[in-house]
């Protein structure tokens, strides 16, 4: 969860992890992942969300895997009437750190 505004620096407000057992049943596992995003936004109560856009090709288990949590996410937002945008993970680092090729890695100051 972040919080900003045009003109204003980004701040990390939270960050949070869904997990599941990888044995579950998908729809066990879709369902633990829209339990929990309800609970943040029901917390937080953003004004938008954003979500990966999966690009790539390369690991399709990985790449579908993604891509439902996502879909989950979208929902999630548009029940409650909210503006969901699509990022790359590249556009979401150069808006944030002012690259795209940063590493994931905690920013030093």
């Amino acid at each position: 969860m972040v919080d900003g505004a045009p003109g204003r620096p980004l701040a990390m407000i939270s960050t949070g992890v869904v997990g599941s057992a990888a044995g579950d049943p998908i729809g066990a596992r879709l369902l633990a992942i829209e339990q929990r995003i309800e609970e943040w936004l029901t917390l937080y109560q953003p004004d938008a969300v954003a979500v990966e856009r999966v690009f790539s090709q390369h690991n399709v288990r990985t790449v579908m895997g993604t891509a439902q949590a996502g879909a989950v996410a979208i929902v999630c937002a548009a029940r409650r009437g909210i503006p969901v945008a699509l990022h790359t993970p590249s556009e979401v680092k150069a808006s944030v750190t002012g690259s795209g090729r940063a590493d994931k890695g905690p920013r030093s100051r």
